[in-house]
């Protein structure tokens, strides 16, 4: 394994060879260690940069594999499990050489992160699950057609419905970057509690929005589902669960459930965020994170 930075956790980018893959990280802030895994998958990671959470916790930020800078699987766009999605996460834990880390996992990133306490939780002082579920597959899809039903209903008439629902429609279409990031962007105001009413503050995030088509198919191609709800019960790492009240898609339902399964964790639900309470609402996503961090040290 290599790293261009001399220290590990020195400010900046770095790159480490996983299996003969390079992964790319980024280093930022101050205080106990917290990895930070972003979402999709495919997405970029600069959409879960956290300036503040950075004032408290020395937040390393991956580039999954298989996105941004970071190496592609010989099967690309295929075989992007959460199995191997946490071998790449263990191996840096031990590139990074600390004894315990916190683990933030957001979306797609909070089914690895559950994944890894479930499977892999020596080397974790504990887990924050953001904008998480228990279970994908039909339950979930139909629960998410409900929401962004709701969403239509609740935004009738403005002007940026149509675009919205346009990108919802087209997920199935998907075979390449450039549509996969034109659908994230596309659907990008449905993540908010109020994106058209703080449009001038969230257009530019918007339009930096950047991914990676990832098939959601693993190695054999078949779909890539999982039930985690009769194991959650025996997870034993400190865990905060972390969901805008307003998400359409990982929102409050899941989080109570999530909430409990896991023996002994906290359940925060920002009221005023969607998908993206680290955007949305940076000082109470900021305080109930740094709060759990404290505590479970």
């Amino acid at each position: 394994m290599t790293s261009p930075l001399t220290d590990p956790l020195a400010t900046g980018t770095h790159a480490v060879e996983i299996d003969g893959l390079v992964q790319r990280y980024h280093v930022h802030g101050t205080g106990p260690v917290c990895v930070a895994h972003s979402g999709g998958p495919g997405i970029d990671w600069e959409y879960l940069r956290m300036p503040e959470l950075e004032r408290h916790l020395t937040v390393v930020y991956p580039e999954p594999i298989g996105s941004g800078a970071s190496d592609r699987l010989p099967s690309h766009p295929n075989g992007y499990t959460r199995a191997r999605y946490s071998q790449f996460l263990g191996a840096l834990l031990d590139h990074l050489g600390v004894s315990e880390v916190h683990l933030l996992g957001h979306s797609h990133g909070g089914f690895v992160a559950q994944y890894h306490a479930l499977h892999h939780p020596e080397r974790l002082a504990g887990v924050i699950l953001y904008e998480s579920l228990p279970v994908t597959g039909p339950e979930h899809t139909a629960e998410t057609v409900r929401q962004v039903e709701a969403f239509a209903a609740r935004h009738a008439g403005h002007p940026g419905l149509a675009e919205v629902l346009a990108a919802f429609q087209a997920i199935p279409t998907i075979t390449d970057d450039a549509a996969q990031t034109a659908v994230a962007r596309g659907l990008f105001p449905a993540y908010f509690a109020d994106y058209w009413g703080r449009e001038q503050e969230f257009a530019p995030i918007r339009a930096a929005v950047r991914a990676t088509y990832v098939s959601g198919l693993d190695e054999d191609l078949s779909p890539i589902v999982f039930d985690d709800r009769a194991g959650l019960g025996k997870v034993t790492v400190p865990t905060l669960v972390l969901a805008g009240r307003h998400d359409f898609i990982c929102g409050v339902r899941w989080a109570e459930e999530l909430h409990t399964l896991v023996p002994g964790s906290e359940l925060v639900v920002l009221e005023n965020s969607g998908h993206f309470g680290h955007i949305e609402e940076p000082e109470a996503f900021t305080a109930a994170v740094t709060r759990f961090v404290t505590a479970a040290r």
